[in-house]
């Protein structure tokens, strides 16, 4: 088990209208392990890259990374990637990834939970009190979350997101609902969120 955090370095990915840092594990003692992962991260980078239109999109793009958690063996981030593709304003992309890295498993939402257990309902009842609670203006009824839907780790909690103009207007911004871990502690899984609780 790595309980202690992993190094990380930052490079850059650049070419014309193009400039975009992303993180890199370094100094890993497995080093197939370190280039499984970081392939996972750079795989992300172009994904978002294209989808935002590069490099027909005459405009260029730009990218930053944040890291949410990096401890007892969790690697969580989010890798954002602004451009003004064909919205007047500029238009930016979140996509997170959650890593063991130890096996190097990409968690999924689903991984999460407790296998047969309806997550989507049980999560979509907490952020739709959240809504409710914060009176978040939303652009049509809340139905819920998707089984995939967007999510990073941060401390004590699951933050599930959801992207510009998902559930509201663009000027509201990304939409963060945090979850304490103990709040669905008898649905999670020990790897990766049981593992925060202690």
């Amino acid at each position: 088990m790595f309980n202690l955090p992993i190094h990380i370095k930052t490079y850059r990915m650049s070419g014309p209208r193009l400039n975009v840092f992303y993180p890199a594990i370094v100094e890993l003692s497995d080093s197939a392990m370190q280039q499984q992962i970081n392939q996972l991260i750079v795989g992300e980078v172009n994904r978002q890259i294209h989808q935002q239109g590069y490099p027909q999109n005459p405009k260029g793009l730009s990218g930053y990374y944040e890291i949410k958690t990096n401890e007892r063996g969790v690697f969580s981030l989010s890798l954002y990637n602004e451009s003004y593709t064909s919205h007047a304003h500029r238009w930016t992309l979140q996509n997170s990834l959650t890593i063991d890295v130890q096996t190097g498993k990409l968690y999924t939402l689903q991984d999460l939970f407790v296998h047969g257990v309806d997550y989507v309902k049980s999560v979509s009842e907490i952020i739709g009190q959240q809504i409710k609670d914060r009176r978040i203006p939303l652009q049509s009824e809340f139905k819920g979350i998707r089984p995939d839907q967007d999510f990073y780790i941060a401390d004590k909690a699951l933050v599930v997101f959801f992207q510009l103009e998902e559930i509201t207007a663009y000027v509201y911004g990304f939409q963060y609902f945090p979850i304490s871990v103990y709040e669905i502690q008898n649905i999670i899984n020990e790897q990766p969120l049981g593992t925060m609780m202690y």
